[in-house]
């Protein structure tokens, strides 16, 4: 059996790690064989030299096995699919896919995250919701998955420990962006979930990890080719992060976004057209539909019949969460005591130069956090987003701030003019669904 420097030495050296060496380096990671300096040096060592598809698909295999995993093999009437996006501001997607999913026939139990820097997170959308527990044992998931037909939780300490360890060393060592560490680290929780299909939405733009078209396409490539080297049909979407998804941003503003979304009362297009096409990827992919159309069709249907707001009631009250948030979400969502609008400085069209800087200005906030350990104040954000490309007239507002305090809106205010434009020539605005790779 190999130590840990002789591990270290192969990757530092360019040369190709074998499965033993994997499975010994997730196994370190787990028993603390491999001390956190160690495990540094050979994160470095993959940031700099990278790793083959057989390496992902090992690393991602090996990260999974160091906990426990779910297998619904016989205990389900349908597939097991889920939905990955890699992050931005506004994305509430997994909020409307999970009930609309389950209402046409598959299962989605999707282990969820919390925010990071500029961007939200599901988890913490969730909680907003007074009673709503993201904190549920594997066990619980698996009972309730049958009845519920989806499930949006937080990751369990029983999930992939060696991801959890590594993420840890990685965030402090300057090799968070490593492509085969950031999929190794995505793929080794989802298919934690013992999943038929996995389709990945890849943020590109401003407002995204990836910035670029070229890295955007490289993730969403290492993703579907170790996915399906692990065995689990993948497909990925590179989509636009150019501005903010739906028209809030902010935990409790985006679960009555949802909530209008799901009842009819409102739906965002641009939202609405990307929920649509990772909808029915994973409808596709899973065998649940033919074709996209015929995809298309039964998520909108999951919508005007009203199923797919029954599934999300459900699950809100399974989980703890009250029993009538559709009907009188006032009464449960917080809301924020000062309210102001931004007014647009000028007549013309609106530009968005930084979504990052529209998503941090919601952290400074209260909305996210700058420490693991902030609590999150779950009332502020935006909401009445205008669209990037909107014609726009002076005066009028181009979203409104909700913040704890009048100071703190007003100072959200000077960001959200700084991060837009209102320009005189009309603004080109980038295409939603930029490729789909399979």
């Amino acid at each position: 059996m190999p130590i840990p420097q002789e591990i270290i030495k192969i990757k530092r050296d360019g040369k190709t790690l074998s499965q033993a060496d994997i499975q010994q380096f997730a196994k370190g990671l787990t028993d603390g064989s491999f001390s956190d300096s160690q495990a540094a040096a050979l994160a470095m060592a993959i940031y700099l030299n990278g790793m083959s598809v057989d390496e992902k698909v090992a690393l991602t295999l090996a990260m999974r096995d160091s906990g426990t995993s779910l297998n619904w093999q016989g205990q389900l009437n349908g597939p097991v699919v889920d939905k990955h996006s890699t992050g931005g501001v506004g994305d509430k997607v997994t909020l409307m896919l999970a009930p609309m999913v389950a209402a046409c026939g598959a299962y989605m139990p999707s282990i969820a995250g919390r925010g990071l820097g500029h961007t939200g997170g599901t988890v913490d959308k969730l909680e907003s919701i007074p009673g709503y527990s993201c904190n549920q044992s594997l066990s619980r998931i698996r009972q309730l998955l049958p009845e519920l037909g989806c499930l949006i939780v937080g990751q369990t300490d029983e999930l992939a420990p060696a991801d959890r360890r590594l993420y840890g060393i990685r965030d402090v060592t300057a090799t968070v962006e490593s492509i085969p560490l950031i999929t190794a680290s995505i793929l080794s929780k989802k298919l934690s979930e013992g999943l038929d299909g996995l389709v990945m939405d890849v943020k590109v733009g401003n407002g995204a990890i990836m910035a670029t078209a070229e890295d955007a396409r490289e993730l969403a490539c290492s993703i579907v080719d170790t996915a399906c080297g692990a065995g689990v049909p993948t497909a990925a979407l590179i989509t636009d992060m150019n501005q903010i998804l739906g028209d809030t941003a902010g935990n409790a503003l985006e679960v009555l976004e949802t909530l209008d979304y799901l009842t009819g009362k409102k739906r965002e297009p641009r939202l609405h057209q990307l929920t649509l096409a990772l909808g029915a990827e994973m409808l596709v992919l899973s065998g649940v539909a033919k074709d996209q159309d015929s995809a298309i069709s039964a998520l909108e249907h999951s919508l005007s019949s009203g199923k797919a707001a029954e599934y999300f009631a459900k699950m809100v009250a399974a989980l703890g969460g009250p029993t009538d948030l559709l009907e009188k979400p006032a009464q449960y969502l917080a809301q924020a005591p000062a309210v102001l609008d931004v007014p647009a400085p000028a007549s013309g069209y609106l530009q968005i130069r930084d979504t990052v800087a529209l998503g941090m200005a919601v952290v400074r906030l209260g909305g996210g956090r700058s420490h693991p350990e902030q609590k999150i104040n779950p009332a502020v954000g935006f909401s009445g987003i205008c669209a990037a490309g909107s014609p726009i007239s002076q005066g009028q507002p181009l979203l409104t701030v909700h913040a704890a305090n009048q100071q703190d809106a007003e100072y959200a205010a000077q960001e959200v003019l700084a991060a837009c434009a209102v320009v005189a020539e009309p603004v080109s605005v980038s295409p939603l669904l930029h490729q789909r790779l399979a």
